[in-house]
């Protein structure tokens, strides 16, 4: 698959350690095309649908100890998108921002609202019912968004609001999360400058 052209908001970051060695593409203005190699089956599927939903073209490829567990994959992938998305967005000028959706998927219901303000904060409400989604642990779904969170520089709430399916949950979870994202980093056309009354989104 060939991703969409870079644009200036592209970020291409590698993150090595003696756990994983992991690189991450994305493009802030591609058309939700992904590339995704994990070594994690589950993590793939959720990374595609925050990819297609949000139309940011996001590639990943993984190497990791997996053979121990997922935990140091999951979290350095999570970091490292995080990072692309930090460099992407660069002073975070012109975009709209904050943004936030709710977003059904049969029984299930999520929302998510966040803030690329430069400080990463995150808050997660998400309860499972089974200890895994494929060879995914469920209890990595709020590490990895933490973990993206604070490497991206966004205030992030999330929140499962109802469901019975854990894999329904979970990807209700990523599209409200892709949704908001879509919305946030996009230009507003009536800003030219930061977003901010300090003149400046960086921590």
């Amino acid at each position: 698959m060939t991703l969409s052209p870079e644009s200036e908001r592209s970020a291409e970051v590698r993150r090595q350690t003696a756990e994983t060695d992991i690189t991450v593409r994305i493009n802030l203005d591609g058309s939700g095309q992904h590339k995704l190699a994990t070594g994690v089956g589950f993590l793939d599927h959720m990374l595609a649908q925050l990819a297609c939903h949000s139309l940011v073209d996001i590639e990943v490829e993984a190497r990791g100890d997996l053979h121990i567990d997922a935990h140091h994959t999951v979290e350095d992938c999570a970091l490292a998108l995080g990072s692309a998305f930090r460099q992407a967005l660069g002073a975070r000028t012109g975009i709209q921002r904050m943004a936030s959706a709710w977003v059904p998927m049969d029984e299930a219901l999520a929302f998510v609202a966040l803030d690329f303000s430069g400080r990463g904060v995150a808050v997660i409400e998400a309860e499972f019912s089974a200890p895994s989604l494929g060879s995914l642990p469920t209890s990595l779904i709020a590490h990895f968004l933490d973990s993206f969170a604070r490497e991206a520089g966004v205030n992030l709430h999330a929140r499962i609001c109802a469901g019975r399916d854990d894999h329904h949950k979970a990807e209700a979870l990523f599209k409200a999360l892709a949704r908001a994202v879509r919305e946030a980093v996009q230009p507003d056309s009536r800003r030219a400058g930061i977003p901010s009354t300090k003149g400046s989104l960086q921590p």
